[in-house]
């Protein structure tokens, strides 16, 4: 362990009573050690059940952040845009040699994420501090990415996806998006689910926990047994139902809604999924 996570664990285990000025000066080391990547929220790990592992410490470093932090004045425009947020959690910067581009229109990255070189953000977005965003990857208008959300290279995430963020509980892994996926328009991952490489949601598929998949080619129902929900690699997954079959729900008619698999990945798929390099 570092001595910044060794640090880190003892100030959030203190709580109110954690030294101010250390646990905000703490933070302001993790924060830069986020932008540049050296430290992560969750990290692929081959001995890990779902291939990946979560560093709580470095969730318990974003918590002190927004506990010691005070609300002040980040107002846009000369004040013409009115914004009041924790001195702490200031903006990211960017400039020509990035490697990055921001399309003007309204976006927004908070210090403390991670872009890789080649990342594109169309107008307007929103990334969150402890994300980990990799090389190439494009976040369309109006998608989210949360709070210590990692995605990987090469993912197309859709207009209004939702990448939701997991910041508590500290030891839950967060939304994770494996290298070469495309995440449809106007779907929702949230809850810590692992979408695993090249694995394509068509728009509108919505991932939590308590949502099973339906696994059509192996004739299997994918669950999370106590940990994250796991779309496998190369899946093609899209909105569907499934009939309530007790109570009145059954005589209603009703269904609810879950992710099914309906093929995997091929060279057609990758045909239709295809980045378009001209924007690039």
């Amino acid at each position: 362990m570092t001595p910044l996570a060794h640090e880190i664990e003892g100030l959030y285990a203190a709580g109110a009573s954690a030294d101010r000025w250390q646990a905000r000066e703490a933070f302001e080391r993790l924060r830069a050690a986020l932008t540049t990547g050296e430290a992560r929220a969750a990290e692929p790990d081959a001995s890990a059940p779902a291939g990946w592992r979560v560093n709580a410490w470095v969730k318990q470093g974003i918590l002190l952040g927004f506990r010691f932090g005070d609300v002040s004045d980040m107002s846009a425009d000369h004040g013409r845009w009115p914004f009041f947020d924790k001195d702490t959690l200031p903006l990211k910067k960017f400039d020509a040699h990035s490697g990055v581009r921001i399309v003007p229109g309204g976006s927004t990255v908070r210090d403390g994420a991670y872009l890789g070189r080649g990342v594109i953000c169309m107008p307007p977005m929103y990334i969150n501090i402890g994300a980990y965003v990799a090389d190439e990857t494009m976040i369309d208008s109006h998608a989210l990415v949360g709070s210590c959300a990692q995605v990987g290279r090469r993912v197309h995430v859709s207009a209004a996806a939702q990448i939701g963020g997991v910041l508590e509980p500290v030891g839950a892994l967060p939304v994770i998006v494996e290298d070469d996926v495309l995440i449809g328009g106007n779907c929702g991952i949230y809850e810590g689910a692992i979408v695993k490489r090249r694995a394509v949601l068509a728009s509108g598929t919505i991932l939590t926990r308590s949502t099973p998949i339906y696994d059509l080619p192996n004739n299997r129902i994918i669950e999370p047994s106590g940990g994250p929900l796991v779309v496998p690699e190369g899946a093609v997954v899209v909105p569907g139902s499934r009939p309530v079959t007790t109570g009145a729900g059954k005589a209603w008619g009703l269904s609810v809604s879950t992710p099914i698999i309906v093929k995997y990945r091929d060279e057609k798929t990758d045909a239709r999924t295809a980045l378009e390099e001209w924007i690039r």
